[in-house]
């Protein structure tokens, strides 16, 4: 009897999906900001699963205020008495976001001359861009940085500017173009503390997350203010503490993991590849700045639509003058923005410094 051997091209509908959800999964683990991603109340990024359940290109969600009435006692009526809800509402949109790369066949010379599969690396290369922009989305609507107005660099949500309660400027300027021309200006842990009392006095108050039986905030630095913070040699500075001790789960914890250190309830996290936007001024930079951003629950909303398909990512191959070029194309419909309730940001506070590079 002759062997069925049972082959599947790249383009079989099953080999879609088994890639489609590679890449789903590949893109989450190489994103800088996936361990502040989560689905409940109680993360930083807050992924709401509306759309990927129905048709549609919007989620609205709502923000339930705390009751402030002063309630009854003794010999006092409620009825008639009772308090209404207080609920501000925010919608992010989701749209559609895709990119391919195109590489020799693979009976192409250029496949023979090279000792890597270079679909596989397109693959790769695609991850890591799809990664590298939801990071860096996320950076420019948490640090309200408005001079980005193409909103593929936004989450596909146009930017909303950091409310003039929710941004502290180093050495208490008022304008981060004052920061730009003023170089002792610099990160320094005090505006760190600065960051928390004004998150605790915040109405509504920017609420920490749980991690374990305690409550942390989350702050990202620029790498310019890393070195700022590691060398100021202050009492009470950077060399007066030490990184804390993770201890038991906490150490294995994606929030702590790869963390700079931990500091007064804030886990300190340092941005890749320069991703911190730099202070603004009306629509343009300000050299020699960047804004750091503190970080509560809800600070920001993520959304994932499937568009009728098996997974929140959409793999395509083509090929190309009779197989000798062949292209790898990655679609997905996503949306991302800052979380916005009665024109306040509710879960950010940015602060400006001076950041120079070090040379």
């Amino acid at each position: 009897h002759a062997m069925a051997i049972n082959t599947f091209s790249t383009s079989d509908t099953n080999a879609v999906k088994l890639w489609s959800r590679i890449l789903e999964v590949e893109t989450l683990k190489a994103t800088p900001i996936a361990p502040l991603i989560g689905t409940s109340a109680n993360s930083i990024i807050q992924k709401k699963t509306e759309l990927s359940k129905g048709a549609g290109d919007k989620v609205t969600f709502s923000l339930r205020m705390q009751l402030s009435g002063d309630g009854r006692t003794e010999n006092q009526t409620l009825e008639g008495n009772e308090e209404s809800f207080t609920l501000y509402a925010d919608s992010l949109l989701v749209n559609e976001l895709r990119h391919a790369v195109r590489v020799k066949g693979d009976w192409s010379i250029h496949n023979q001359r090279i000792p890597f599969d270079l679909m596989s690396e397109a693959k790769d290369a695609l991850v890591d861009w799809t990664a590298k922009r939801l990071a860096v989305s996320f950076f420019n609507q948490v640090c309200g940085y408005t001079p980005q107005s193409n909103t593929i660099y936004t989450g596909m949500n146009a930017v909303t500017a950091a409310a003039s309660s929710r941004i502290l400027r180093a050495n208490s300027q008022s304008t981060d173009s004052a920061v730009g021309s003023d170089p002792t200006a610099i990160m320094s842990l005090k505006y760190i503390d600065y960051a928390k009392e004004a998150a605790l006095l915040a109405t509504p108050m920017i609420r920490p997350v749980r991690v374990d039986g305690e409550d942390v905030y989350v702050c990202y630095l620029d790498p310019r203010q890393v070195t700022d913070l590691r060398r100021n040699t202050s009492t009470g500075e950077w060399l007066d503490i030490t990184k804390s001790a993770y201890q038991g789960s906490r150490a294995n914890n994606p929030l702590f993991d790869g963390s700079l250190g931990f500091y007064n309830g804030v886990v300190l996290r340092m941005a890749p590849d320069g991703m911190i936007p730099a202070g603004i001024s009306g629509s343009s930079a300000v050299a020699n700045t960047r804004r750091a951003v503190f970080l509560g629950a809800q600070s920001a909303v993520i959304a994932f639509s499937k568009g009728g398909g098996p997974t929140t990512y959409n793999w395509r191959e083509e090929s190309f003058d009779y197989d000798d070029e062949r292209g790898i194309a990655m679609r997905t419909l996503v949306g991302l923005k800052k979380t916005i309730f009665n024109s306040v940001d509710y879960g950010v506070i940015v602060i400006t410094t001076y950041a120079a590079a070090h040379t």
